[in-house]
């Protein structure tokens, strides 16, 4: 690392650079450090900014191609096994079905985020129109993620970097000044957990738009080699740790998933909001260990559920 000094009239403005090597590319950090610093300011700023910079190396290189090596035969079987053992079986959902289903997944979706908005609560804004005495943001969410329910039943689209933007922009069109837009430069995000320490940190924001590509580039390349729900969960899991959005990574990742799944003629799947831990450990077993299977055997379980929710009805 060293210090650049650029002049501007009177001025001297101080920056610390850093270039390191990533995927086969140098890669080139400055952070601004201050204007006419004396020597003392400048390195008290200089060892702040050097960890800064050391940190968001360390994102960088934490965030994984898309399935850097392709998944083993032997994995492969594995994952195939586990779906055979569980019976798992197509079903497909009527018109009444998919009317439970999206009430059903707006209100674990956005519950699994922190909205306010209770099942009945959901029920009667989808049904009635009716709107509690809730946050509006909240309500506003609860129309864009059913609205977003059923722009994935048409959709042909199965991915890419525009129907990423147009689901986020659906769900938080009324409610977030930033719906459809990935972050910009410099716009951070981290996972906090309800202790308040950092689970997850999200892809360094000039890295957003070249790792979604990547991964598009990756389903269209595997889409007719890995069962669908492998690739589903490939898909959502390396969209979350990506997270491309400066909110709302989660939703759009889960509605992403279902639209995955229904490409491939099998029925969309609801994560309940009860199960949101056993959710986040299958996220960072990924995450940490490329391991897929603690999703896949989540799928499946959900996947019983909604059978038996979906005949209450």
């Amino acid at each position: 690392m060293f210090i650049e000094i650029r002049e501007s009239g009177k001025r001297k403005k101080y920056y610390l650079v850093h270039s390191f090597r990533s995927g086969g590319k140098v890669k080139k950090i400055r952070r601004y450090l201050g204007a006419n610093l004396s020597k003392k300011e400048l390195e008290v700023k200089r060892t702040i900014a050097e960890k800064q910079v050391l940190n968001r190396i360390k994102a960088y290189k934490a965030i994984k191609d898309p399935l850097i090596s392709m998944l083993s035969e032997d994995e492969l079987k594995q994952l195939e096994e586990l779906e055979a053992k569980e019976k798992f079986k197509v079903f497909h959902l009527s018109d009444e079905d998919w009317m439970k289903f999206a009430e059903l997944f707006t209100y674990n979706t956005n519950a699994i985020e922190g909205s306010k908005i209770d099942q009945k609560d959901a029920v009667q804004i989808l049904e009635d129109g009716k709107w509690p005495d809730k946050p509006k943001g909240d309500i506003a969410e609860t129309y864009g993620v059913a609205e977003a329910v059923n722009y994935i039943r048409k959709t042909k689209t199965h991915i890419s970097l525009e129907l990423i933007k147009e689901l986020h922009k659906i769900v938080f069109k009324n409610s977030k000044l930033f719906a459809g837009d990935f972050r910009g430069e410099g716009v951070e995000v981290a996972v906090v957990d309800s202790l308040g320490q950092i689970v997850h940190r999200g892809a360094p924001s000039e890295k957003v738009s070249e790792l979604l590509k990547e991964l598009v580039e990756w389903y269209k390349k595997h889409k007719k080699k890995y069962p669908p729900l492998v690739l589903a969960a490939v898909m959502h899991n390396q969209f979350e740790n990506i997270h491309p959005f400066q909110d709302g990574n989660g939703r759009v990742g889960r509605l992403l998933l279902n639209n995955i799944l229904l490409k491939h003629g099998l029925p969309p799947v609801n994560i309940e909001f009860s199960r949101r831990r056993e959710y986040y450990a299958s996220l960072r077993s990924y995450e940490t260990e490329h391991n897929l299977r603690p999703t896949i055997e989540l799928l499946l379980s959900e996947y019983r559920k909604l059978r038996k929710d979906l005949k209450k009805r």
